[in-house]
């Protein structure tokens, strides 16, 4: 018999603010079949909001619909498919929204973040084995990013969870799926940021403020962190930043350069807007490096002095998923949690029932939240 359980379904994307008037997600029973072979349900126990699955919602990010969003999240193993090998009933994990199947070249290369069937399964709202498990009476729902996480339960291939140790609460492991990777490990794995590093953070939402984090461990010399939401910054400043910059419109990168005496080592830009990305350009060093991880909206056009690229030798990155082999970099970064060097709960901000999944949307549009964690 299928499972039956509520869920957060979008049906339109592109409906009008405030959400919480037009309702774009609507909390209603779906069902699921059983997991197959290597593949789980699992129980959600916390879901988070991401700057992502608003992208969804406002259908800058083209997705298949109908669809369940949630990318971030936690829960604990119910039943478990055929040749599961990874983990058992009972376990509690983390949810990862890059299945990493392990075999493609990315993969075998050491480059899980980029595997190419998980990407693909993505962007068809598939499992990675394919097809869609979740159902409603008007026909299939798609997954979002493998999970669907707005959800009581979903059914993940098993490539999709990272074990998590009990003694780390639930709500708290939701986290390390998405804004701790995406923050923290983009400035420690594709940055490498170094002791005695120079840093400039140019977003202060949820994955701006775990890459502040991540700079702190990294032990960075400065870590100077714009806004334009002069609001956000006294958090910065509480989770480690040196320095707090208000983009009021000026120069804001000059500024910095004035600070730095000629500008940062490393610039990250985790707003996902084009200014974002020149403030960040702007305020890197001659042989600086400049790191982008917003998802900007793809329609957004940009234009690059490639002379002045040559001349000041900056280098360019873009960072999915902070770069991270999530089986291998999320039990590390939950080690520097239990040690108290990555105090990631400071990033939860509000929480709220599944039913209010709405006014969540609304609180990340207009910046009064960091991370938000849904309870089903």
């Amino acid at each position: 018999m299928p499972l039956t359980f509520r869920a957060a379904v979008l049906e339109q994307a592109g409906k009008a603010q405030p959400y919480a008037e037009s309702q774009p997600l609507e909390v209603r029973e779906i069902a699921v079949e059983g997991p197959r072979a290597h593949e789980v349900l699992v129980r959600i126990a916390a879901a988070s909001l991401c700057r992502s699955d608003l992208s969804v919602i406002d259908g800058k990010r083209a997705w298949p619909l109908p669809i369940v969003p949630g990318h971030e999240a936690s829960g604990v193993i119910e039943e478990v498919g055929a040749d599961v090998t990874k983990v058992r009933k009972g376990d509690a994990v983390v949810l990862v929204f890059q299945a990493q199947c392990g075999v493609c070249p990315s993969c075998m290369a050491g480059d899980a973040h980029l595997c190419g069937p998980g990407l693909a399964a993505n962007r068809r709202g598939e499992l990675l084995a394919g097809g869609t498990r979740l159902r409603s009476q008007s026909g299939d729902i798609h997954h979002h990013m493998g999970l669907s996480a707005f959800a009581e339960y979903a059914v993940v291939s098993e490539k999709s969870v990272v074990p998590m140790p009990q003694d780390i609460d639930l709500e708290v492991g939701a986290l390390f799926g998405c804004a701790v990777m995406c923050g923290a490990g983009t400035v420690l794995n594709t940055a490498k940021v170094q002791p005695g590093d120079t840093v400039a953070i140019v977003g202060a939402g949820g994955v701006g403020c775990s890459a502040i984090l991540g700079a702190r461990v990294a032990e960075a010399g400065r870590i100077i962190v714009i806004d334009s939401d002069a609001d956000r910054l006294p958090a910065a400043t509480e989770l480690g930043a040196t320095d707090t910059l208000f983009n009021d419109g000026g120069d804001t990168a000059l500024q910095v350069l004035e600070m730095t005496g000629g500008g940062v080592d490393h610039a990250f830009e985790t707003a996902g807007t084009r200014g974002a990305f020149e403030v960040a350009y702007a305020a890197a060093r001659r042989g600086g490096q400049v790191v982008t991880l917003g998802l900007v909206d793809p329609a957004t056009p940009f234009s690059l002095d490639i002379a002045g690229l040559v001349t000041s030798a900056k280098t360019i990155k873009g960072s999915y998923i902070g770069s991270c082999n999530a089986a291998l970099d999320i039990p590390r970064y939950m080690a520097l949690y239990q040690s108290g060097r990555l105090p990631v709960e400071k990033l939860i901000s509000h929480r709220l029932a599944l039913g209010e999944i709405n006014t969540a949307l609304d609180n990340m549009v207009t910046n009064q939240a960091l991370r938000q964690i849904i309870r089903p």
